[in-house]
């Protein structure tokens, strides 16, 4: 979302007015930066912005970490499967249809890193690189990135960005601001972030088909091939279809023996690994999505700027890969199994700058004088 320099300009210097003289926070020995406010703390790394640990409270008020990543914060750099854990990727994130754009009359080529079609910008997306801090406080923590042109494949134009992350009761904020000073570019960001309400704690089932979703202003589907990439066609969702959680709350799991719901996502993909828009006339004041579990009783309520969402439900986990230690039960092995989460990405329409009569150009494409800003929020409940 766009808006103009002069009115972001004036927000930068209002946050920038000088509150008082205490020491900036530092990282402690793993290098993770702690953020807490009442019912909620949220630890950062520098490398590609990532959340790497999210604690809130469950139904019993027992601290809860529900979003995935590893202990070893040096592992995120050298992951071989890089599944972009609570990260930032840029500075078009999803797919690319068969590595090609146009451009003002100019055809660019881009990485093809997943099958025919670029994701995330190829393989030196924002989520493989180490950001700078450029502001922290107890409550709030700001990274910035250059990235010049070309820089990732076919990605013209220097772009400069940030993301301010800040907790406040029971609430996480991301505020992610861009510019192309210039050159027009595709810029369309998200934070990436990987959910399980249950901390893997629930002994008789560690998948996400027993979380709950509810998007009730999501009422149109991008329709994709068995490469996820969205054909053209966006369609009306019906009601009780594999796609519908607005017309009522529904458990992920709720179409899983449904015939389509095996290669729903792709080819060898069952569950979900797309794109659902939202409603043009909703209030984005009003939350667009609310995720929970009855297990631990916690829900996650989402509002943002954005006009769709993707949702990733994390069939091509191996089972090899750990939990942290702040996760699971005791006496029973950490192993992420197919299934075990679910990344929900609130984005721009997924391969817009490849489909012009959808009409989100203006949303995807930013230029010399123009300010790109993606908002969202993560408020923290029970159910």
């Amino acid at each position: 979302m766009k808006t103009s320099c002069a009115l972001l300009a004036i927000a930068a210097s209002a946050a920038a007015l000088p509150g008082g003289h205490k020491p900036k926070p530092q990282p402690d020995a793993d290098g993770k930066y702690t953020l807490t406010a009442p019912g909620i703390r949220a630890q950062f790394i520098p490398y590609a912005a990532t959340l790497t640990n999210l604690f809130v409270k469950d139904k019993n008020g027992v601290e809860t970490d529900i979003v995935l990543g590893y202990d070893n914060t040096s592992y995120y750099p050298v992951d071989p499967g890089h599944p972009v854990y609570n990260a930032v990727p840029g500075r078009y994130v999803n797919r690319i249809g068969n590595g090609t754009y146009s451009l003002d009359g100019v055809a660019y080529h881009t990485d093809k890193n997943d099958g025919p079609n670029t994701l995330h910008s190829g393989t030196n997306n924002w989520s493989f690189r180490f950001w700078n801090v450029t502001d922290v406080t107890d409550s709030s923590i700001t990274f910035s990135i250059h990235d010049p042109s070309n820089s990732s494949l076919g990605m013209i134009g220097d772009v400069d960005a940030s993301v301010t992350y800040s907790v406040s009761k029971n609430k996480w904020s991301i505020v992610i601001d861009a510019a192309s000073p210039q050159k027009r570019t595709p810029l369309m960001l998200t934070q990436h972030t990987y959910f399980q309400l249950d901390a893997f704690k629930n002994p008789a089932n560690r998948t996400i088909w027993n979380h709950t979703l509810y998007a009730p202003a999501a009422k149109r589907v991008l329709v994709a091939d068995q490469n996820a990439l969205p054909t053209g066609e966006i369609a009306k969702v019906t009601k009780n279809s594999i796609d519908d959680f607005w017309t009522a709350p529904h458990k992920l799991g709720f179409k899983s023996s449904d015939p389509g719901f095996e290669n729903h996502c792709g080819n060898g993909c069952h569950g979900y690994n797309g794109a659902l828009a939202f409603d043009d006339k909703r209030n984005k004041k009003d939350v667009a999505l609310t995720l929970s579990s009855e297990f631990s009783g916690i829900k996650a309520e989402l509002t943002t700027n954005q006009d769709a969402v993707v949702l990733y439900t994390c069939n091509w986990n191996d089972g090899k890969s750990e939990f942290k230690s702040t996760q699971g039960v005791a006496g029973q092995d950490k192993f992420i199994p197919r299934d075990g989460c679910i990344a929900i990405e609130a984005q721009d329409y997924v391969d817009g700058i490849n489909h012009p009569e959808w009409g989100r150009l203006d949303e995807q494409i930013t230029g010399p004088g123009e300010k790109y800003r993606w908002a969202s929020s993560w408020e923290f409940g029970t159910v």
